[in-house]
């Protein structure tokens, strides 16, 4: 440790620490401008300048890279300090006049108006004023080394290489971050339809997924992730206490091997955008459900509030049940959740805001214990309800502006009127599908699906957990849509099935069963390729095929297949069968 006066005020510091940063644990102001702890600070704003006092020598230098010393005595605000502050905030004043952080500065140093006039006068309040920090960003943390100053003295810039764009900015953003005066912005394009910021997922590129997530861990996204990029940063490496992140770390594949297995992939939501009538993705305003979710989370990017595009509370909002579900077109099942969370927004909407509301519906299926009960205290509370599928929703015209920015269209089937209702803002109820890969799942596990993608349970009333493969359950929305309380019985229910079967030490298996004589087999695996429970396995050493009487199910795929008639079912050998046909005809 070192112990240093700055100001009179003696502080202990370790050593190799910054002047600036000594000061700023004793509590004293330093300004700068260039000074950033991402990168290696160089002083070149001067502003931080200080006068470090050791015996009869006194020496100016920058507080930022200048490091403390045994004994010495930092004066911060000297009458020499104060002049050369001042003169060096008047020259950036009159070069920069209506830049705020530098007006702020001066004003904090005494200097309201330069007494020089610049030949290089820039009168936009968000000039550059040539701090560097952009260019220390790129060249030290991202080691993008896009930008660099040009030219000398007074005419000096920030620059692109020959001053033309550059193929090796990842546009990561970071000189827009630390740009001071806001010179440096990220442009992003928008257009009709784009979702904000907080419906396109994460912000940066670690984050935890959900607040829900089990482990409640960061994950790198590494397809934006800097680090991925140019092999530079690793910010979030040096300010993780517990060292817990390894950008070595790679995808691994182990095998595990186990006696049974719980297939429980989730599922996911159907694209309004197949269905262009609703304007998802081409019209403003219009979400879908996960999105809207997102939207009323309370430790979400809005706080919870409700708001448009342009960040207005919506004067109306239409809920539209049925996006994809009971549709020929699409999926023709009840995704039997959607009712229920459609209501739970009309609740929270109502609470949250003074907007008026519409819930569009097909049939209103309010099936659990307590449900039909919140759905007449919706009602209660005055939420439209319209029995009718939306035709469509269509950008509001100008005569219509004044009540809703969209208008949606369709049809009170119990009052046998078509309506137009202007609404600001549309939510879909987005139909629950299968999971995108549960095709290569089923392969895997040998189990089936039903017409509607999901996989299928052996029974669907007296043993809606297990599959046709022995081991293998299933639970949750990989079995068909159904909501919480659903899921949490089917999932506890597989679980008492595995344990039970755990407890028992073995397992009682089907006596048909289908064995090899290897004396007959040649090795031809045509066996092996046809089983559909994957319960065939090739001996290398042997050359012969052999049986898993675990997997099998005795379906006889294999003994019909088999050209050398070496693959045979217990008690149904030929030996077998013809002693059967001997014992009918004596």
């Amino acid at each position: 440790m070192v112990t240093l006066k700055i100001d009179d005020k003696q502080v202990q510091v370790p050593e190799d620490t910054s002047i600036l940063k000594a000061a700023e644990k004793a509590g004293i102001w330093i300004p700068t401008l260039c000074y950033s702890e991402l990168f290696e600070p160089y002083g070149v704003c001067r502003l931080c300048v200080v006068e470090a006092v050791r015996g009869k020598r006194s020496r100016v230098v920058t507080s930022c890279n200048y490091p403390v010393r045994e004994g010495i005595n930092v004066l911060t605000n000297s009458p020499k300090i104060q002049w050369i502050r001042k003169t060096i905030l008047e020259l950036m004043l009159a070069r920069w006049p209506n830049v705020k952080v530098v007006k702020d500065l001066a004003r904090d140093v005494g200097v309201e108006k330069p007494r020089f006039v610049s030949l290089q006068r820039d009168e936009a309040e968000d000039a550059c004023i040539l701090c560097g920090k952009c260019v220390s960003v790129c060249r030290e943390v991202v080691q993008a080394n896009v930008l660099g100053f040009a030219y000398r003295g007074i005419k000096r810039e920030i620059a692109l290489p020959f001053g033309v764009q550059s193929e090796a900015c990842i546009v990561c953003g970071a000189c827009a971050h630390v740009c001071p005066t806001g010179h440096i912005k990220m442009v992003v394009e928008d257009y009709k339809g784009k979702k904000p910021e907080f419906t396109l997922g994460p912000k940066t590129a670690i984050y935890v997924p959900t607040l829900q997530a089990v482990p409640r861990v960061p994950v790198i996204d590494a397809d934006s992730c800097i680090h991925f990029k140019t092999g530079g940063c690793e910010y979030c490496a040096k300010v993780c206490e517990p060292n817990a992140i390894n950008f070595g770390m790679k995808d691994e594949v182990e095998e595990i091997e186990v006696g049974q297995i719980l297939v429980a992939t989730g599922f996911d939501i159907f694209d309004a955008s197949a269905m262009a009538q609703y304007g998802y993705g081409t019209l403003d305003n219009v979400y879908s459900s996960l999105e809207f979710e997102m939207m009323l989370n309370s430790t979400g990017p809005t706080n919870g509030q409700v708001l448009t595009k342009d960040g207005r509370e919506p004067r109306s909002v239409a809920i539209v049940h049925c996006i994809g579900s009971r549709d020929t077109n699409h999926h023709s099942y009840c995704s039997r959740v959607c009712c229920m969370y459609a209501l739970k927004y009309a609740h929270l909407v109502h609470d949250r805001t003074k907007a008026s509301i519409y819930q569009f519906y097909i049939d209103m299926r309010a099936f659990g214990k307590g449900y039909e009960e919140f759905y007449v205290r919706i009602l209660d509370k005055g939420v439209k309800v319209i029995r009718g599928k939306v035709a469509e929703v269509v950008e509001a015209p100008p005569a219509q502006k004044d009540e809703g920015s969209l208008v949606v269209r369709c049809e009170d089937t119990l009052a046998g009127k078509l309506l137009e209702i202007p609404v600001d803002m549309v939510v879909l109820c987005n139909a629950i599908e299968a999971r995108r890969d549960s095709d290569a799942v089923r392969r895997l596990f040998s189990i089936s699906k039903s017409p509607d993608g999901f996989f299928l349970e052996r029974h669907p009333k007296l043993d809606p957990t297990s599959t046709m493969t022995d081991g293998v359950y299933i639970a949750g929305c990989a079995q068909g849509p159904k909501d919480i309380p659903d899921v949490v019985a089917q999932a506890s229910s597989a679980a008492a099935r595995m344990l039970s079967f755990i407890s028992k030490g073995e397992v009682e298996i089907d006596p048909v069963r289908a064995f090899v004589q290897e004396e007959y087999c040649s090795g031809c695996k045509i066996c092996n390729s046809l089983c559909p429970y994957t319960a065939i396995e090739f001996l290398a050493e042997k050359k012969v095929s052999h049986v898993n009487e675990a997997l099998c199910k005795g379906c006889g795929t294999c003994v019909a297949a088999c050209p050398s008639s070496a693959m045979t079912g217990h008690g149904f050998t030929d030996a077998q069968i013809l002693a059967e046909l001997d014992g009918i005809m004596v």
